[in-house]
């Protein structure tokens, strides 16, 4: 079983900040690669950020110079720090995560969410 936990969700201000966490458990064998998802009230859920093993990083446009996912790859955790938020940021956050379980098999997963407010 794999679980994903994140953490660091809240309320912030316009322009201010703040860095989301994911530490994934289980018994994977490695991870692929892990991201951000985030879905706004009345919204599909869409891509906020990747990053693969090999650290290659894909951003949604609007996030692109105010976001910045990472992973520490030893903690098995994902970080999304966000910076310059807008309103428009607000959403409940969702950890993605592509294991390597072993038999030459990968599965995703999610996290439970995490809420982020932008509000004055």
């Amino acid at each position: 079983q794999v679980q994903l936990v994140e953490s660091g969700g809240g309320l912030v201000q316009p322009g201010g900040s703040l860095t989301l966490s994911c530490a994934a458990s289980g018994s994977f064998i490695r991870i692929n690669g892990m991201g951000w998802y985030r879905q706004a009230p009345g919204k599909q859920r869409t891509l906020v950020a990747t990053i693969g093993i090999g650290g290659a990083t894909n951003y949604e446009e609007s996030v692109k110079g105010r976001f910045t996912v990472s992973m520490d790859n030893a903690a098995n955790t994902v970080y999304l720090q966000m910076n310059s938020m807008k309103s428009e940021d607000t959403a409940v956050y969702y950890c993605h995560a592509v294991m390597f379980m072993g038999w030459g098999r990968r599965d995703d997963y999610w996290g439970q969410g995490t809420q982020v407010t932008v509000s004055s």
